[in-house]
């Protein structure tokens, strides 16, 4: 145990009893013998320190600690994974050749550390955006007495289905968030990892548990949404424009079909007739006749008058 993983044997902790089959085995004993030797603590004690000195490693100290939660720190500014944090906390009390605390601590560790690390990128976001702009955002949670929604959830429901009316909607929503004057480029202020859960946070919180958030979470969240909410109504707004005007071209398209069926008949009757008038037009040539008064009789004057366009 203090090998690998790196702590030591807990009072009264009985290992699995494959490990205690497998130590019996190295040692010529008998796997039963550890309930006798778990009964006295000082022979525990004793052979912890023995250990710490054969493996060279040390009880963790205050400074180990500090420099465990700075790692779990740097690891919660990057992701909000629970395993991804304990997992820098153990590493860094293995780089130092120090015995791992008991699972307890190392937890309380890493919820500190998230906890650190959300205040760290809150504070990030909105510290560049004036007081005054900060508070007008608590807006957007107040309930709207014309249509009974927040402005949030406004935003939030923005129709996707291609329409004219419904990219009107959406270019209204998207003049709205303008009018907020939120820079865009605040997102690279703080890692992707911790962006990407506070936009899961943002997504999952109604309006009315928001309000209950202290005031830089608040704020950093109506900040995140707002910076996402922009990016997501511009690329909809940019689709459902495609697809109208791909819909315009294809009916423009099935038109101009419908055009060319509907003028096939005329085309027909006036290539029926240019093929009688080049034949009697040929006859009147070979017999040496008035090609008018040929063209006449066997075309009709007047057809080829009507064929004028």
């Amino acid at each position: 145990l203090m090998r690998y993983p790196g702590r030591p044997l807990l009072p009264n902790e009985v290992p699995p009893k494959a490990m205690l089959d497998y130590v019996a085995g190295q040692v010529g004993a008998s796997s039963t013998a550890f309930r006798l030797y778990a009964r006295r603590e000082e022979t525990r004690s004793n052979h912890i320190t023995y250990l710490l000195g054969y493996l060279q490693k040390r009880n963790a100290t205050a400074e180990d600690r500090r420099a465990a939660l700075l790692s779990a720190i740097e690891m919660a500014s990057t992701t909000d994974a629970g395993a991804s944090i304990a997992g820098a906390v153990v590493a860094e009390f293995r780089n130092r050749n120090s015995l791992l605390p008991a699972a307890n601590i190392i937890e309380r560790m890493g919820i500190a550390a998230r906890a650190i690390a959300r205040r760290r990128a809150e504070r990030a976001l909105i510290e560049a955006i004036p007081a005054d702009r900060l508070a007008s955002l608590d807006g957007l949670l107040e309930v709207d007495l014309t249509n009974g929604q927040t402005r949030f959830h406004w935003l939030r429901s923005a129709p996707e289905a291609p329409g004219a009316s419904n990219l009107v909607g959406l270019t209204e929503r998207i003049t709205f968030l303008r009018t907020l004057e939120i820079d865009p480029a605040l997102q690279i202020r703080i890692s992707s990892g911790r962006w990407d859960q506070m936009i899961r946070e943002g997504n999952a919180t109604p309006a009315w548990l928001a309000n209950d958030f202290n005031a830089s979470r608040r704020h950093a969240l109506i900040v995140a949404q707002v910076i996402k909410l922009g990016q997501k109504l511009t690329d909809d707004a940019v689709t459902i424009f495609i697809k109208l005007m791909g819909r315009l071209f294809s009916q423009a398209n099935s038109r101009k079909k419908q055009r060319h069926m509907d003028s096939r008949p005329d085309a027909t009757k006036a290539l029926r007739m240019f093929l009688d008038t080049i034949t009697a037009l040929q006859s009147a040539n070979d017999y040496g006749r008035n090609a008018l008064e040929v063209l006449d009789q066997k075309v009709g004057w007047h057809r080829l008058l009507r064929m004028k366009p």
